[in-house]
């Protein structure tokens, strides 16, 4: 029996294509329901729509089943139709009547809202993390390897020197910018949408504010037809904020697959860290890095499946949304795990020290010799000229000692100022505020 249901059944074929997987992404969202459901019920007793003894059997009984739906191995059982049901179901049979009320002011709409907001309110915290733990790295590696050249390339063509320093430094900082993108995508989904009903409010005096407070929302969304157009909204900027991470990623995943190509022959990992071949004996294969590689291709594909399965939905809910989670949801741990195996893969890196004094890379350091003439006095242009046609006529010229200085370049990193982009950005999220509400919302 469904809660909405009345004296018809349901036939079995529409049941299942309609629930279809949303039982396991339900089970994913169960802690989060019970910690709207606990926001709902003491706005409730404030209002005075609860008795403050009902509302304390239900806090209690809610408090329960948190434990419950976080075991490891939780699942929804067979037969409930989705989190929302079954939490209700279980406090009906706890309480009697009591446990009925807790439906009153809201909807399965703003339940599901709120439980995606929640949810990827916790998943955005955890990746953040995740995310910071490589950049740390990253840094650490630049530093590590600053005096290191290797060879700058434009069109896949050898440009001018570069160094390990300014390779693992540029992804470093990359990260920093997709997580500014990461925290509008949190700003976002910070703000609470309980209360907006199935999309058009409630006629009972609830307290919206309240709710927010209490689940740590840094605001509402106040118009409640606009909270429900948010659903699909939410995903999508969140789906474009893990591919542009994605993106990081697998462009750095790229350059290692060419970088340990042996006609590059810039850097090298562990045995153990590679794979062979079943008939080439000398084969060390960079699969970890092409499996980041095609993970986060595909990542970077979400935004534009969420994009094209909202597409030309009018305001209101319409069951289509129910799919999204199916596409969002498994990224997060795709995501996770292509950002711990390249910590892995960088940790146990092995650099080549001396790889720019090869000969064949000498016209890399072209631009070098134009820059010295220039300082010396000759214009850009003649400066050019020169150096082009000792090139064209064989009796080039050059020296490998570098003096870059400005900032950024080789010579000057600038990683303390990169870190410190990095520490405003994390501060900039704010967590405690809604870590502190939840651990309040449990052990009051």
């Amino acid at each position: 029996m469904k809660l909405w249901q009345k004296n018809t059944n349901v036939a079995a074929a529409v049941e299942n294509f309609t629930v279809g997987n949303d039982p396991a992404f339900d089970a994913m969202l169960a802690p989060f329901d019970v910690l709207g459901s606990l926001a709902h019920v003491r706005m409730l007793a404030q209002v005075g729509l609860l008795e403050s003894s009902e509302a304390q059997l239900i806090d209690a009984a809610l408090k329960n089943i948190y434990k419950q739906v976080i075991a490891p191995g939780f699942v929804l059982p067979a037969g409930v139709e989705d989190i929302h049901s079954y939490v209700e179901l279980l406090l009906t049979e706890q309480l009697g009547d009591a446990g009925k009320k807790i439906h009153s002011a809201r909807s399965r709409n703003d339940q599901v809202l709120v439980d995606l907001k929640l949810y990827l309110r916790h998943e955005i915290m955890e990746l953040v993390g995740s995310v910071q733990s490589l950049f740390t790295l990253l840094q650490a590696q630049s530093e590590k390897y600053k005096n290191h050249l290797l060879p700058g390339y434009t069109h896949l063509q050898l440009a001018m020197p570069s160094s390990f320093g300014l390779w693992f430094g540029a992804y470093a900082e990359s990260l920093v910018d997709d997580l500014i993108t990461l925290q509008s995508a949190y700003k976002v989904v910070n703000k609470n949408p309980l209360g907006s009903a199935a999309g058009y409010g409630s006629s009972f005096p609830i307290s919206r504010s309240v709710t927010t407070v209490l689940l740590g929302f840094e605001n509402l969304n106040y118009n409640v037809v606009y909270a429900q157009m948010g659903r699909g909204k939410a995903e999508r900027i969140t789906a474009m904020a893990l591919a542009n991470i994605a993106d990081t990623l697998a462009k750095m995943s790229m350059d290692a697959c060419l970088y340990l190509n042996q006609n590059f022959d810039f850097i090298a990992f562990p045995a153990e860290l590679t794979t062979g071949s079943s008939i080439m004996p000398h084969k060390k294969n960079p699969d970890v890095f092409e499996l980041i590689r095609s993970h986060c291709n595909r990542i970077k594909a979400l935004p534009n499946e969420v994009m094209l399965m909202t597409t030309n939905l009018p305001s209101g809910y319409h069951r289509d949304l129910q799919l999204l989670k199916e596409h969002l949801f498994p990224a997060f741990k795709t995501l996770h795990d292509c950002l711990a195996m390249a910590q892995l893969m960088f940790e146990s890196i092995q650099v080549k020290e001396t790889i720019l004094l090869d000969e064949k890379y000498k016209y890399a350091f072209s631009v070098e010799e134009v820059n010295k003439l220039v300082v010396k006095g000759v214009p850009f242009r003649d400066a050019y000229k020169q150096v082009g046609m000792a090139i064209e006529n064989g009796n080039f010229q050059y020296s490998t000692s570098l003096n870059h200085t400005h900032e950024g370049s080789m010579g000057n990193l600038c990683n303390d100022k990169i870190e410190k982009m990095m520490q405003e950005v994390l501060t900039g999220f704010n967590f405690a505020v809604a870590s502190n509400a939840v651990t309040a919302l449990l052990n009051d």
